[in-house]
């Protein structure tokens, strides 16, 4: 097939790889360092949705991929479905699930499906009246956009207070932040599945872990992600048939019933709570750094099932937990500086080419002379392969050690949550 990815990030690396090594003719919009070394970049930026749509007609594209959330939320598949264009990726209504938390909660609420308890303010001085009146810790999410910098977990009240000073009345997120949920904060495992659908059925990917907080032992600010593994051990079959029949099912039900056609990827986040699994978030989009770790392991063709549900042509077999023979674990390098302001154009060296077990993922690079320079804030990621969770994670670190540049930050600890789940099952 020929195919048009959109964003330039990680994750779009990663469904690029994933489609070039199928055999797939692959452009990307706008892409990045890496990608540029495997498929066809053109200039048009994933906001420009009547260049996007022109340049697939002019094309004759089988196929986009729509990486990034913002486009989704702006229309981006509306406008290729208008013109009879096969497009993986949810209206925009479909993506309010992601781009409007408080429309997500509301949701949930509605169809019973399990979440923490929440309510929603846009008044700063009703906010804080009821954080005072709430046991912490609380949680407040900024309800749009806000590139998974939006979510502030509160251990105290002159916290919540500048949080919610920032939010509402200073305005740091835009209109991301104008709006916000503040809810129980829930604690568990966290993980995240996600589920490509055609608006009927779903087909589930492996279930992974993603790793927000930008320093070790979970700590420091949120961020996009800072690496993440796949599979989870506390991902059981009972546990999965737990996630499906008390979150999906319903979700897909309730979206049906607010005739709401869901075509694309639904990324659950979770916590697994001494209730059972909870929902912290719905994401439109397959997931970054989630992506990275997911797709190595997806054996199967990932555009023809993109296909399929673009086209409302998935088979409809049982939800079943996919059982990959393969780890698989990413960690993510970031600037200085990064989730907050950082410089641009720093010089990459080492050894940037995938290895036999280790695939080298790029987010915010550029090329320039032929030489790779950084151009955002998480820079790049390195995937290792491995027939157990030590390998994979042995064989990233050993990747993101061959790599430099000024002012370079990694996790140490990536995936020790799973390795101490699976030291406990076998001690």
């Amino acid at each position: 097939m020929k195919i048009l990815v959109v964003g330039s990030g990680g994750r779009e690396h990663a469904i690029v790889w994933s489609l070039v090594r199928k055999g797939h003719q692959v452009y990307c919009a706008p892409g990045n360092g890496g990608i540029f070394q495997q498929a066809e970049c053109v200039d048009i930026e994933p906001l420009n949705i009547r260049e996007l749509v022109r340049f697939v007609k002019k094309q004759r594209f089988d196929l986009t991929i729509v990486g990034p959330e913002a486009p989704l939320v702006a229309g981006l598949a509306d406008e290729m479905r208008q013109h009879r264009l096969a497009v993986f990726g949810p209206s925009a209504q479909a993506a309010t699930l992601e781009g409007d938390k408080a429309f997500a909660k509301n949701l949930m609420r509605r169809y019973r499906i399990p979440t923490a308890d929440f309510e929603v303010f846009s008044d700063f001085e009703s906010a804080v009246a009821f954080v005072k009146n709430r046991p912490l810790p609380v949680v407040i999410k900024a309800c749009g956009l806000a590139a998974g910098k939006g979510v502030a977990v509160i251990n105290d009240y002159s916290a919540a207070n500048r949080v919610l000073q920032e939010y509402l009345v200073d305005g740091k997120l835009g209109p991301a932040g104008r709006k916000v949920v503040i809810e129980e904060c829930l604690f568990g495992e966290e993980l995240s599945i996600i589920g490509l659908c055609d608006g009927e059925r779903i087909r589930f990917m492996v279930p992974s872990q993603d790793h927000k907080r930008l320093l070790d032992n979970n700590e420091g600010p949120n961020t996009g992600g800072m690496g993440a593994y796949a599979p989870v051990p506390a991902v059981t079959p009972g546990v999965f048939n737990q996630i499906v029949e008390k979150i999906f099912l319903p979700l897909l039900a309730g979206l049906r019933a607010e005739e709401i056609e869901y075509r694309g990827a639904i990324y659950a986040g979770l916590m697994l709570t001494a209730d059972g699994p909870m929902v912290l978030e719905f994401n439109c989009r397959l997931g970054d750094p989630e992506a990275q770790v997911i797709l190595p392991l997806f054996s199967d063709d990932f555009a023809e099932v993109c296909l399929q549900c673009a086209t409302g042509s998935l088979e409809d077999v049982e939800p079943v937990l996919p059982t990959p023979k393969e780890w698989a674990l990413c960690v993510v390098a970031a600037v200085k500086g990064y989730p907050g302001t950082y410089e641009k154009g720093l010089p990459i060296s080492g050894h940037l080419a995938n290895g036999e077990h280790t695939l080298v993922f790029h987010a915010g690079t550029k090329i320039i002379d032929e030489r790779f320079f950084t151009d955002g804030g998480r820079v790049l990621g390195v995937t290792g392969l491995g027939s157990s969770l030590v390998e994979a994670r042995d064989r990233a670190y050993y990747g993101m050690g061959l790599i430099y540049f000024p002012g370079m930050h990694y996790r140490r600890d990536i995936g020790n949550q799973g390795l101490r789940r699976l030291s406990k099952e076998t001690g």
